[in-house]
């Protein structure tokens, strides 16, 4: 019971240690802002620096593809949104084999821009996640999902 026991942990160190080195780190470095642009409204910007051959999906990639950057704001009543969030980078378009449709994705550098208005020029928050996928011409990572939090003042 004890070689058992000792093999057990043996294999479970191995596996743990096999797991952590096979990790990909995310490619896709996210920064965010606000700039207050009159009393009562602001610019949010999420900026995706994406390294090498990698790519994320443009909002506009269609159904049936890969999963389209998607930025969810957390609902705050002191807040609203004007407009949709713009999209701004080199979008290329293209047939994809592996999704088997035409697909709409950003590479380099993409910045997604929001304009928010808020209520009584009160001193609130503007949080949320943005969801993403990134491939590169061999392979995609599984969806990601990061959280922003930035005091508007």
């Amino acid at each position: 019971l004890t070689i058992m026991k000792k093999l057990f942990s043996i294999l479970a160190v191995l596996f743990i240690a096999y797991a952590a080195s096979a990790q990909i780190q995310d490619p896709v470095d996210w920064s965010y802002s606000v700039k207050k642009v009159s009393a009562d409204t602001y610019t949010f910007t999420a900026t995706a620096n994406i390294e090498g051959d990698w790519h994320i999906y443009s909002q506009t990639t269609g159904k049936g593809g890969p999963v389209p950057t998607k930025i969810n704001f957390k609902n705050n009543p002191l807040i609203t949104k004007v407009g949709v969030t713009k999209e701004v980078g080199k979008v290329k378009q293209v047939y994809d084999d592996l999704f088997k449709t035409t697909v709409r994705y950003i590479g380099e550098t993409a910045t997604y821009t929001q304009i928010l208005k808020v209520r009584g020029g009160v001193k609130t928050n503007i949080s949320g996640t943005i969801e993403y996928m990134v491939c590169d011409d061999r392979q995609c990572l599984p969806p990601s999902k990061k959280t922003f939090d930035l005091k508007l003042q």
